[in-house]
């Protein structure tokens, strides 16, 4: 039998608060974390906002000298696996260190070191280059360096399947449990790429939003959405097997119960028209959970703001649940703190832990009118109702498509 997989710790830093519950709170309030880009001159640029994390200070979370041997992804992830790991009361003298792994995962690294160790290749020359480039740069070190805070031998992998990286590290996490290769993981996404470089190429695909509003910019589902709305963050989540959980007395908040994935296997970065793909997801989380598709009232959405996204995410629910889509409740969280990319799935992972706990659903901030053919429940208004199950979802570039289904946890 596959064990039991439960929510014991959460830890966060977003654009709306560096914290689970500064985030939390915010969230409730509708608040949005978009403003100009502060990181460099975007004035020539045509997308100028962005949801930047404020006020961190990655020496509130580690020592100065390991602050300078992360760039800002992995002291994200350090600093989020930091409240995660307290949040959860993990005492690593009392656990077999080879039983606690990790899956964090980035899509992107570091584009910040690849800029700055270009530049100095191309000014200065090859002898210039930084002797700490490669590690610096890239994305399994911020699962190395969560894995070296914390003490953590067990497995430890870094899955890259861009915007549904958190989710599908979180998933795998749950595999691993689930199969016994461990009894804890520390498991989530991270990401930091509001860069010249990284501002400039996804604004050369045409993906992100070029509205100056911050109020009008992230507007998932709306008629209006023109892009995304590029974020940055992480999103860090303690996973237990219940029987280890409940020995040392650990508060448990949720259940993974299912986790499902799909390949569109149709084009770079349109998902599939047809919502076949995202939709078969959906259907292999709710199937491994041992429900039926009529128990799904909720789920939150990948939800970009995006035309193409959010048309055929609804097409992919429709597919997926039938007449039964209309009685869902969906949502996107990328409404107030944009999207974070390989951070995205965890940030709302976490968001559907915390709205279980509360029976809370928050609204799609900004969300005013859709169009014909997206004619289902995308939440204009928070409400408050119990949650038995929350069905997340992540489609990423490459046509990498993630479900993770988090339950109410009972006995």
């Amino acid at each position: 039998m596959k064990r039991r997989v439960v929510v014991t710790g959460m830890g966060a830093i977003t654009p709306i608060g560096n914290s689970v519950d500064a985030f939390w709170e915010s969230v409730k309030q509708g608040k949005i974390g978009f403003d100009r880009i502060s990181y460099f001159d975007a004035s020539e640029y045509k997308c100028k906002l962005a949801a930047e994390v404020k006020d961190f200070n990655a020496e509130n979370y580690m020592d100065k000298k390991s602050a300078r041997r992360m760039e800002q992804f992995c002291q994200f992830a350090v600093a989020a696996a930091k409240e995660a790991m307290e949040d959860a009361g993990i005492d690593m003298e009392k656990e077999d260190a080879f039983r606690v792994g990790c899956a964090v995962g980035s899509g992107i690294g570091s584009i910040q070191a690849m800029e700055r160790e270009y530049t100095r290749l191309v000014e200065k020359g090859p002898s210039k280059i930084s002797p700490l480039f490669v590690p610096l740069m890239i994305s399994n070190m911020a699962a190395g360096n969560v894995s070296i805070v914390f003490g953590l031998k067990g497995k430890n992998i870094n899955v890259v399947t861009a915007c549904a990286t958190g989710t599908n590290s979180i998933g795998e996490a749950f595999r691993t449990i689930q199969y016994g290769d461990a009894d804890i993981m520390l498991a989530g996404g991270t990401e930091s790429s509001i860069t010249p470089l990284g501002v400039g190429g996804f604004a050369a695909l045409t993906a992100l939003s070029t509205s100056e509003d911050p109020e009008r910019c992230s507007i998932p589902f709306d008629k209006d959405r023109s892009g995304f709305v590029m974020g940055e963050g992480a999103g860090i989540v303690v996973l237990e097997e219940l029987e280890h959980a409940k020995a040392r007395g650990a508060k448990i908040y949720a259940e993974v119960a299912g986790y499902g994935c799909s390949a569109d296997a149709f084009h770079i970065t349109s998902p599939a028209e047809d919502g076949s793909g995202a939709a078969t997801a959906m259907i292999n989380a709710v199937k491994d959970a041992g429900i039926q598709p009529t128990d799904i009232t909720y789920i939150n959405a990948h939800g970009t703001s995006t035309h193409h996204n959010d048309l055929f995410e609804t097409r992919a629910i429709k597919y997926a649940f039938g007449d039964h889509a209309y009685n869902i409740k969906i949502n996107s969280t990328k409404s107030m703190i944009g999207h974070l990319l390989g951070a995205a799935g965890a940030v709302e992972f976490v968001t559907c832990v915390k709205e279980i706990e509360e029976g809370f659903i928050h609204k799609t901030v900004g969300l005013q009118e859709s169009e014909e053919e997206m004619d289902l429940n995308y939440c204009k208004e928070s409400s408050e109702e119990d949650i038995t199950y929350a069905l997340s979802n992540s489609l990423g570039f490459g046509g990498h498509n993630a479900s993770i289904l988090v339950k109410k946890f009972s006995e």
